[in-house]
């Protein structure tokens, strides 16, 4: 059977490390779907989860709040500054962070905290939609 290794790394710690049959992941265009063998790339990927589809047929989820792909034939390394296990992410502390996003948002006093609260309250929604993927599937 082929595989790609795969590597999602956070700016913290190494979050998975394995052998994949497939990778896929939120690119800046679109979704991307990766297999063994796939054409060397590097892209900005968005806010969302990762699904790595194992060896053995089970699913892992990472959580990145966006990042680096790289992929090579035989290689997938994704480069996040934060990025959570699926089984680690806390529906609480999400909604949380959400609202206080929210709050930033209408408080924003200049375009930089304009922008500022924007993002961080995507990361947030993805980071949400990525906990309620994780739920379904388990």
């Amino acid at each position: 059977m082929n595989t790609i290794h795969v590597d999602v790394v956070s700016a913290e710690e190494s979050i998975f490390s394995g052998e994949a049959r497939f990778v896929a992941l939120p690119g800046e265009a679109g979704e991307l779907g990766i297999y063994p063998r796939h054409t060397p790339l590097i892209t900005r990927i968005k806010p969302g989860s990762v699904r790595i589809e194992m060896a053995d047929g089970s699913e892992e989820f990472v959580f990145v709040a966006g990042g680096i792909l790289e992929v090579q034939p035989n290689c997938v390394t994704v480069l996040s500054d934060t990025a959570i296990r699926g089984k680690d992410l806390d529906d609480e502390k999400a909604n949380k962070a959400k609202a206080a996003a929210e709050e930033a948002l209408k408080n924003a006093k200049g375009e930089l905290d304009l922008a500022k609260a924007q993002s961080e309250l995507a990361v947030m929604a993805a980071q949400i939609a990525a906990l309620r993927k994780f739920r379904q599937k388990r």
